[in-house]
């Protein structure tokens, strides 16, 4: 929550700003409504016109003040919460960022996008429905009570007290019914998006197996849940509401009867009567929203506690706090791996136990073995997105611990089986691995992936839309626009991660052949369960439970009693 806090710190200055003008506008109504009743009852004694042209007068200028300063409170205000969230927005990402792909397997989708969006959106409810009224209840508060103390002690006592409890012990009794209800309503409306978008993602498995009804009841029953949950909360409501009504009611009628004796006795004009009788209802506008705000503080609470929780997240992989320089310009890279260990979590078993590996520029070198045995965490060390506890991993001679992530990633690129397609045009998903591509440089990728043909096919060629995550797309062709996307970046070093998963045999092999053969000239290491191939390795390595078991090229495994050779047999009897 506090680091939450810490966001609003830059804005605290359009957040003074906003209070002082919504106690200007609240203000001005106040003066407006007793300018307007001292005027009504001194014309009742019909007077000379002069007598009642400074409270003509007023009347207008609070009229005006009023809605000018409520505008320029919403302006700001609203500002001041806008850029907050938009800081906080990058903030979380930036906090979200070092956890992928690993970390974010502790939150589900749809929960993590409502912390995201939601529970971020509630950060604007803190400061527009929370802090500016009782900001604006304690400045224009302490003015009321000021100006019915001048004008009778004993109204201005009363009216004191009434605003008192109107701010304290009204929004202590709503914040007491309201912290158990709103913190589960977070919790439940979490639940209830990363349900749909479950749903959602899922429908095609969920309707194949006859599954969409269960879950659709499961979203149901998470919907009313939230909504028994949320007619709770409107009870809470209404009973802030009910005592914030009373209280002026009971400070009216109590300022009334001091004000009618005060005026038989002779201490009290006749005119400032109304004076003193209306002018608690009109302050009154100042503690109505204090119970509601109390309420949304209970939910705000439970919200900003769950972004805390993903901004103090800690990443998988720590950054140095002075990383190295890797040496500048185009020429070969090099990767060295000896002795690697690399475990999940303290006193998690081994993934990866020992693992000895050389890769550099124009070398080939294939992983293979079972699912399981340690292939994608390999991948994951070697880009920075995974840690690892002994060994070392060198890049150019630089230990990889020691260089920052981006750093090391901008020369170590992957292609995974997994690589997002977003909901653009083909010439936006390639622009993302280099902005400033031109048309050729697109092309060129494509041919290299043999997916140009197809492309100039369609009637908008590079600016066809492939809908989200390339649905409009066959599985070969979304794989190869990602092999093309890579090959773009140009990264010195490729790591292949099963590029043809998922996919037909034909298929697969022929992604695999023309990305090895587009990256002829750069380091590559291909991950993959598949054996075909791998004759055009210069090595091939077969992990199993995270050890290295064999080592060779192709042709010396696929001969040698071992692991190697029993995976080449099954293969070829399965074709």
């Amino acid at each position: 929550m506090r680091g939450v806090l810490r966001t609003i710190a830059p804005e605290s200055r359009r957040l003074l700003l906003a209070c002082l003008l919504g106690a200007c506008a609240l203000g001005a109504g106040i003066g407006l409504l007793a300018t307007a009743a001292w005027l009504i009852s001194r014309a009742a004694q019909h007077p000379h016109e002069s007598a009642l042209a400074l409270g003509i007068v007023a009347v207008q200028f609070f009229g005006l003040s009023k809605g000018l300063a409520r505008y320029g409170q919403r302006l700001v205000g609203h500002d001041a919460a806008l850029r907050a969230l938009a800081d906080l927005r990058v903030r979380i990402y930036r906090a979200l960022e070092p956890l992928a792909p690993s970390g974010l397997a502790a939150f589900r989708s749809g929960e993590l996008m409502a912390r995201f969006v939601d529970d971020v959106d509630s950060l604007q409810d803190l400061l527009v429905r929370v802090i500016a009224p009782f900001g604006v209840a304690i400045l224009v508060g302490v003015g009321t009570v000021a100006l019915e103390w001048a004008v009778l002690p004993a109204a201005g006592a009363i009216v004191a007290v009434a605003l008192v409890l109107a701010a304290t012990v009204v929004p202590w009794t709503t914040n007491r019914l309201a912290r158990r209800t709103e913190a589960a309503q977070a919790q439940v409306r979490g639940e209830l998006s990363a349900a749909v978008v479950e749903a959602v993602r899922a429908a095609p498995e969920l309707t194949a197996y006859g599954a969409m009804d269960r879950k659709l009841e499961e979203a149901q029953a998470i919907d009313a849940r939230l909504a028994r949950i949320a007619r709770r909360g409107a009870v809470t409501a209404g009973i802030g509401q009910g005592l914030a009504t009373l209280l002026p009611a009971l400070a009216t009628f109590g300022c009334l009867l001091v004000g009618v004796s005060a005026v038989r006795a002779g201490r009290l004009d006749v005119v400032f009567l109304a004076v003193i009788a209306i002018v608690p209802l009109a302050a009154f506008e100042l503690a109505s929203p204090l119970p509601a705000a109390t309420q949304t503080l209970a939910r705000v609470r439970a919200s900003l506690g769950r972004v805390g929780e993903a901004l103090e997240a800690e990443p998988v992989v720590v950054e140095p706090p002075r990383p190295r320089a890797l040496p500048g310009g185009p020429g070969p890279h090099a990767i060295r791996v000896r002795g690697l260990g690399c475990r999940y979590g303290d006193g998690g078993a081994l993934v990866l136990d020992g693992v000895d590996l050389d890769l550099s520029t124009g070398r080939r070198v294939a992983v293979v073995g079972r699912s399981g045995a340690g292939k994608s965490t390999l991948a994951r060390v070697l880009l920075r997105l995974a840690p690892y506890q002994y060994g070392s991993v060198t890049l150019d001679g630089i230990e990889l611990s020691e260089l920052d992530g981006d750093a090391c990633r901008q020369v170590v690129g992957l292609l995974s089986q997994d690589a997002h397609v977003f909901d653009t045009t083909i010439r936006a998903n390639l622009c993302l691995a280099r902005r400033d591509a031109s048309d050729e440089q697109l092309r060129e990728a494509l041919r290299a992936t043999r997916l140009l043909g197809w492309v100039d096919r369609l009637p908008a060629g590079l600016d066809t839309p492939v809908g989200e995550l390339g649905e409009r797309m066959s599985g070969g062709e979304r794989q190869r626009l990602a092999a093309a996307r890579v090959l773009l970046a140009d990264f010195p070093v490729m790591v292949l991660d099963e590029p043809g998963e998922h996919l037909d045999t034909a298929t697969a092999d022929a992604i695999v052949a023309d990305v090895l053969d587009a990256a002829r000239t750069r380091a590559v290491l291909l991950i993959t369960h598949r054996l075909a191939g791998l004759h055009a390795a210069d090595e091939v390595i077969v992990l199993d439970g995270g050890r290295v078991v064999q080592r060779g090229t192709h042709d010396e495994l696929a001969v040698r009693p071992g692991a190697y050779a029993d995976m080449w047999r099954r293969e070829q009897g399965l074709r």
